[in-house]
Formats: structure tokens, sequence, C-alpha cells
């Protein structure tokens, strides 16, 4: 056992498979129970591949660079100033908005979890939430970081524990086919689960030698496979349960079916791989304003903490809206950005890569102008 957890592979995939699943895993059920499984399923199938084209790209660009970069620098030394600041936008933008879908699940959880005790609303427990952990961004809590490991191991308990309790009350008239008048509402949603290009470049840092790193690309495809069927055996037990009832958190659907106890078991272990996100993305965003436009500790702070919560003041309360507009827009960013970067870097790249795709441009352009299409319809049946 010991050689399993000492093993880089296992190890980085642990890393990539946690930094993917996060989230938006509360969200799949509810726009599954609406659009139907048929079209469930190929949002999940065909989004799960288009995403794992990406983070394989990421991962060449990664491997074809000596110095180390994330995406903005990467942007800047293949692409130039412009793509700096596209993959900046989209930095804030998906940064900012997953700190307010967290904002939003925190306050919805914490009511599952302390509402029968403490007499507070799901707004008034979103604002402790924020709050409280608006404190230690401020503060700079770091250490943080070296345990988003074991938060998301609280994550998995929490979906072991529904599919246990979940699986005999599961009944197949819960499933509808599909519905066509909600088939845009799946897009967003799942592009925001899947999306885990953050983390590319720190797990390729694990692999220290040219044999480990020859394995990057099958550790990205395995990461993806692992995802995309947690998240489907999820949401089948969710929806299957809860039905037309299901909720956009997951969980508050569940408690008519499945009681109180197992909704706030649910609750406590998704607060905390929620609040471990939010500090990670937090003081990432933070240090950003920081290190790359140098702005003063106190901006950067503000920048980061004030404008969830300020969007979350004005009525931006539905975390389904959330992640769906935020996935779709950062998706349509990077993911063109990266596409452009892949092209330039087989040519301008200075290290010999240990795997690297072929990929036809019409494949590339395909892509692109999937996640625009997809972005503009998101955007335009909201």
């Amino acid at each position: 056992m010991g050689g399993l957890f000492s093993n880089p592979f296992v190890l980085a995939l642990a890393t990539l498979v946690g930094t993917i699943v996060g989230a938006g895993i509360f969200g799949l059920p509810y726009v599954v129970a609406k659009a139907g499984v048929v079209l469930g399923v190929f949002y999940l199938a065909l989004l799960g591949a288009v995403v794992m084209l990406l983070h394989l790209m990421f991962g060449e660009i990664a491997l074809r660079t000596h110095a180390k970069h994330r995406l903005i620098g990467y942007a800047s030394l293949y692409l130039g100033g412009w793509a700096k600041k596209l993959v900046t936008l989209s930095t804030v933008v998906g940064i900012g908005g997953a700190l307010l879908a967290y904002t939003i699940l925190g306050g919805d959880f914490l009511y599952i979890a302390l509402g029968s005790f403490v007499p507070f609303s799901n707004f008034a427990f979103a604002i402790a939430f924020w709050f409280v952990l608006s404190l230690f961004i401020l503060w700079g809590i770091q250490t943080i970081a070296k345990m988003e490991l074991i938060f998301n191991i609280a994550l998995f308990l929490v979906v072991g524990a529904i599919f246990f309790f979940a699986f005999p009350h599961i009944q197949t008239r819960n499933f509808i086919l599909s519905d066509f008048s909600y088939v845009f509402l799946p897009y967003g949603v799942v592009l925001f689960a899947y999306l885990g290009l953050s983390a590319i470049p720190e797990t390729a840092e694990l692999f220290k030698h040219s044999t480990e790193k020859r394995q990057l690309d099958n550790l990205i495809v395995w990461s993806s496979i692992i995802a995309g069927t947690l998240y489907l055996v999820f949401t089948l037990f969710v929806v299957g349960v809860s039905g037309a009832a299901t909720s956009q958190d997951a969980l508050t659907g569940l408690i008519p079916f499945l009681g109180q106890k197992v909704a706030v078991l649910g609750a406590v272990f998704g607060l905390v791989a929620i609040a471990a996100s939010f500090l990670v993305l937090g003081n990432y965003l933070k240090n950003s304003f920081r290190y790359d436009y140098h702005l003063p500790y106190g901006a950067a702070a503000a920048l980061t903490i004030f404008p969830p919560i300020l969007l979350f003041m004005i009525g931006l309360r539905e975390f389904i809206l959330v992640i769906g507009l935020v996935g779709a827009l950062v998706a349509v960013l990077e993911g063109s950005v990266i596409a452009l970067i892949h092209r330039v870097v087989k040519e301008k790249g200075d290290r010999e890569p240990e795997y690297s795709l072929r990929i036809p441009r019409f494949v590339l352009f395909a892509v692109m102008a999937l996640l625009l299409l997809g972005a503009v319809f998101e955007v335009s049946f909201r």
C-alpha cells in the first residue's frame, strides 16, 4: 500500500481527478432531470471528449516549454499581449464566478446542515459562508492548498454515501429520455464540471523524469474517464431517487426520499470540499493580481473577495445559472487560446515533448466553433 501512495502516476491521477471533480458535480442531476437522460449522456460524452482534448493539448504545451508557466504565461509567450489579456479576463471571470457559485452552494449546504438549529435563511448562511472564508483569504492562509486532496476525498465520500443510501430508492419512472425545451441547459454546467485546465501544469510538474512524463497523456485520459463515469453514476442515482423534484444543489431534493440525516451528512462533507476550493481559488486570484499586475495587497484582496458577494447581493443567486454561464464563457476563451497556442508551440517550443498530438486543423477549428456557438446559445437562452 505504501508503494501505491508513493507512485507518481497514482498521486498525479488523484490530484487531477480531485481538481476536475468539484462543486460542478452537484449541478449535473438538476440539468439532466430537466433535459432528460439521452441529452444528459450526450453532453457528458461529447463535452467530456472535447475537454479531454483541451487537457491533452495543454499537457503537450507544458511539455514543449522549458520554463514553468500557467496559461497566462503560455498565452503571453506564444501569442502575445492580446492573448494574455484574454486569459486574464477568463481567469477573473472563471474564478470570480466559481467563488460566487461556491457562496450560493455554501448557503444551501449550511441551511441543510444547520437550518434546524439556527434560524437563518439560505441567504444569511451564504453571507456567513462568504464572510468567514474571505477573512482567511484576506489573512493569506496558504497552507489550505496543501490539504486540497484531503478535502476532495471528503467530496468523494459524499458521493459514496449518496450511492449507498440512494440505491434502494431508485425508480425508473423518475427518468425522462429527453425534453428539447431544455436542450441547451446542460451545456455550460457540464463544461464547468469537467474543466480542470489549471491543474495540468501542476500535474506535469509532479513527474520529475522523462520516463514519468511519458505517462501524462494516459493520466489525462484516465482522469477524464474516471470523472465522466463518476458524474454519470452520481447523476443517475440522484435523478433516479428525486426525479422531477431534483434540486439545483442535488441534496435538498433528496430530503423527502432519503431523510434529513443523509442530506446533512452530504452537506457537511460538501461544505468541507467547496470551502477548500473557495480558499485555494481565492488565494490564487489574489496572488495573480499581486504578482502579475503588481497591485497592492489590499487592492488585490478586495478585487478578489468583494465582486462575488456584490453579484450575490444584487440578485445573482441561481447556482445553475452561474455555473452554466461561467463554464461556457471560460471554455470558449481558454479553449480557443489553447487551440491557437497548440498550433504555434509545435514550431516555437524549446523542448522535445514526451508525447505529441497530431490534430487536423479542421478538428481544432471545429472545437473552437463548438465552444463559441455553445457560449452564444448559453447566453441567449438564459
